[in-house]
């Protein structure tokens, strides 16, 4: 099983971008999915998190700016982020909870990260 993160860049303070992550492999189902980030000296963080029903949860600095999403049929999730600032710069990474054909018990993935800079 693999998650792949794309869609970061360099923007402008006020400017979007949209990430995405798609899971591939050998998926029996997928549970919550999620994006944390981690810029430079300082801890992973949780950013959304999204059921497989859609319910979603953000983190109170992105809250009305972050849109998080998916796509089941897909196994593909989504982070809309409007107006953003210096401080979302990060590496952005995905993670789920992934039950595989072989074993049908959740465990943790994460994808390799894309770096989002904002400049001012």
């Amino acid at each position: 099983v693999q998650l792949q993160a794309s869609g970061g860049g360099l923007v402008q303070s006020g400017g979007s971008l949209r990430l995405s992550c798609a899971a591939s492999g050998s998926i029996f189902s997928i549970d919550g999915m999620s994006w944390y980030r981690q810029a430079p000296g300082n801890e992973r963080e949780l950013v959304a998190v999204i059921t497989f029903g859609g319910d979603t949860n953000y983190a109170d600095s992105v809250k009305g700016r972050f849109t998080i999403s998916r796509d089941n049929a897909k196994n593909t999730i989504f982070l809309q982020m409007n107006n953003l600032k210096p401080e979302d710069t990060a590496v952005y990474y995905c993670n789920a909870l992934i039950a595989t054909m072989t074993s049908l018990r959740y465990s943790d993935y994460w994808g390799q990260g894309t770096l989002v800079t904002v400049s001012s």
